[in-house]
């Protein structure tokens, strides 16, 4: 008897970690935005203010993992971090104020992989960090001068969405269809 509970469980526990990684699946950048990322120099993020409105669109440095997750680099201080501390998702134009637009789930992470490859892109791809201005690195990181925030995209907003600061964000699940 105590085998068969023991390949239940086990049996339980690879439903259970098959379920998880369907989930994240779902949560992953579309062939669109993944196309843009590739041509595109800036992302526009706007986070949700504490009264559910967007905030304005700022134009940001970024880099991709390569499962396509979206990398930016900023200070501590600014008002994303403290919106995604807050548990604020990210509005994202990708290329322009008006280019394909998503949302997803932000969070601030310190891991040292995804320093280490903002500080390896960065400089690969911005001329201006290339020569040493506002170039990431290992210290900012180390004194907590730098944070990176690493948004997932969760789905895409309709074609056309814009920035409109001020008005109520959308959500961060998609409606559900009927």
């Amino acid at each position: 008897m105590t085998r068969r509970f023991r390949v239940l469980g086990f049996c339980a526990m690879l439903l259970i970690a098959s379920t998880i990684v369907t989930a994240e699946a779902f949560a992953q950048a579309t062939t669109r935005d993944i196309d843009a990322f590739a041509k595109a120099s800036l992302v526009y993020i706007a986070t949700v203010r504490k009264d559910g409105n967007q905030s304005k669109a700022a134009p940001v440095w970024f880099t991709t993992t390569p499962d396509h997750v979206l990398l930016i680099n900023t200070r501590p201080d600014s008002w994303k971090v403290k919106r995604v501390k807050r548990g604020s998702p990210a509005l994202v134009w990708i290329g322009s104020e008006d280019g394909p637009a998503f949302i997803g789930k932000a969070e601030i992470t310190s891991e040292p992989a995804l320093q280490a490859r903002i500080i390896k892109d960065y400089p690969e791809k911005y001329l201006t960090a290339r020569v040493g201005l506002f170039k990431p690195t290992q210290e900012k990181y180390d004194q907590g001068s730098n944070v990176v925030i690493k948004i997932t995209p969760v789905h895409d907003l309709p074609e056309h969405f814009a920035s409109q600061p001020g008005t109520p964000a959308p959500p961060l699940e998609p409606a559900a269809s009927h």
